[in-house]
């Protein structure tokens, strides 16, 4: 096994070591005891430099056209393309999803670089007519400045570009703070970055605890907007401070997805949709279906079905070919993933499956938890009102579609949710009710296309949209002008 590399910070275009110089090890959670590689213990005043660099370097960047930055990105894009199996190896390793899943990530994030360098040659702004004939009126936009960016370790690599990409293009300059769990997987997508020749400043990252680094971005007085996704407790945090402080801010917080399945659904596809959409990358997507709600008429079938296929998935290292699902991404995750898991079983749900830990040789040091299934289970239990992030599904039996659509709401969450069925009558009734901000029909709850807005209802979200074009409207604000000879 070879000696694990220590990684740096990327300040102002060079790779820093943190002023205490005291390191985080990122373990490898398909075995405890291989180090994946060193990260930075960061300091505030490594925060500080970070912040300094981006906020001397932005109005250069801002001055840049459109068309400029977007060719940064495409070299960004190229570059990641190219070490595509080394980055996703190590997201693997850092992180656990098959290797099959962290390459296509890291081929989205690819996608979703090269369509905001095209944004880089898209409008920005409209003309509007004036009552005064002799004058022009028209908006443009104005960047906002130094942009935190918070992300989390379930998608390193996706879920930081399409921050950091929008930012950058519409001329923002970035301080971005990735999970512990993932800061290997970060620095090897910044390495591209640098390897692209973006600019000294452009693009900062420090690593380190969310308590000092995190809290410093939403302290910062020179920070002058934060996107994070994570858990509503810490983004509850994030918008408090931003708010304090003036700070704009944009927050994806999770969510409790539910899948209807109808009377009338094909319930092949409604059992494959709900494992791919509940159990692949372990559960551990915001997007996951968390909740199956299925009518009384199909019930039965559909839980056989559904436990005849579950108990086929092969569970071990995702660079395994054979591999379907991997660990939990570490021992706190495990650990909450089984502590929900007692609480089912002490509130009267019936597990069906699963349940437990793995303890088969070349498993048991990893943390490993088998793919669960509870029945019975009521909308006021614990573990079909808070979120997981784990391979435990709960199914609820209800007697009619309005009903369904009842308990799907009846959460304090509405990021994505689904409904397998043939019927016209049933897919409007769920798209008009349904309080989801991503709503599917016929396919599973997780996953959102990188061209389309992505965000939640209700505490999934601060109400704002990410990707696609709407990302706009947060990295940007709007300045009206009017211009009279």
């Amino acid at each position: 096994m070879t000696e694990p590399i220590t990684y740096f910070n990327y300040i102002n275009g060079n790779w820093k070591t943190s002023i205490n110089e005291e390191l985080i090890p990122s373990i490898n959670p398909a075995n405890k005891h291989e180090i994946v590689g060193y990260v930075q213990k960061s300091t505030i005043v490594d925060l500080d430099h970070a912040v300094r660099a981006a906020k001397e370097s932005q109005a250069g960047w801002k001055k840049q056209s459109g068309a400029i930055r977007g060719e940064y990105l495409y070299k960004v894009a190229n570059h990641i393309e190219k070490n595509i199996d080394e980055i996703a190896t190590v997201m693997t390793k850092e992180m656990g999803k098959t290797f099959t899943e962290a390459k296509g990530e890291t081929a989205r994030g690819v996608a979703i670089l090269r369509y905001y360098a095209g944004e880089g040659m898209r409008k920005i702004g409209d003309v509007i007519p004036s009552t005064d004939s002799d004058a022009l009126m028209f908006t443009t936009r104005a960047p906002l400045g130094v942009v935190g960016v918070i992300t989390p370790w379930n998608f390193p690599v996706a879920i930081p570009i399409w921050k950091i990409a929008p930012a950058l293009i519409y001329g923002n300059t970035v301080v971005f703070k990735p999970a512990n769990e993932t800061s290997v997987t970060a620095a090897k997508v910044i390495e591209c970055f640098d390897e692209a020749g973006i600019p000294p400043g452009v693009i900062n990252m420090v690593t380190g605890q969310g308590s000092v680094i995190g809290q410093g971005i939403i302290d910062h007085v020179d920070i002058d907007g934060i996107t994070f996704t994570g858990s509503d407790e810490v983004g509850k945090v994030v918008g408090q401070g931003a708010l304090a402080r003036g700070a704009k801010y944009q927050l994806e917080m999770g969510g409790k997805n539910p899948v209807i399945v109808a009377a009338d659904a094909d319930l092949e596809l409604a059992v494959e949709a709900t494992i791919s959409g509940g159990l692949r990358s372990t559960g551990q997507k915001c997007t996951a279906t968390s909740r199956v709600i299925v009518q009384k008429d199909i019930y039965e079938e559909f839980k056989e079905k559904l436990i005849k296929k579950v108990k086929e998935i092969k569970v071990g290292n995702g660079l395994d070919e054979a591999t379907w699902m991997g660990p939990c991404a570490s021992e706190s995750q495990l650990n909450t993933v089984l502590s929900y898991i007692e609480k089912g079983n002490e509130e009267g749900a019936t597990l069906l499956y699963g349940g437990e830990i793995h303890e088969e040789k070349e498993l048991k040091n990893g943390f490993y938890v088998q793919p669960t299934i509870f029945e019975n289970v009521t909308s006021q239990m614990t573990i079909a009102q808070e979120e997981i992030f784990g391979p435990v599904l709960a199914l609820i039996k209800v007697d009619t579609v309005e009903e369904a659509l009842a308990v799907a709401n009846d959460v304090k969450f509405g990021l994505s949710a689904s409904i397998f069925t043939t019927n016209i009558n049933n897919m409007l009734s769920f798209i008009n009710d349904i309080d989801s901000g991503l709503v599917r029909i016929n396919a599973e709850s997780a996953g959102v296309e990188l061209q389309a807005p992505f965000g939640g209802m209700k505490q999934s979200s601060s109400h704002s949209r990410e990707q696609g074009q709407a990302a706009i409207e947060f990295f940007t604000s709007i300045k009206t002008v009017f211009v009279k000879g």
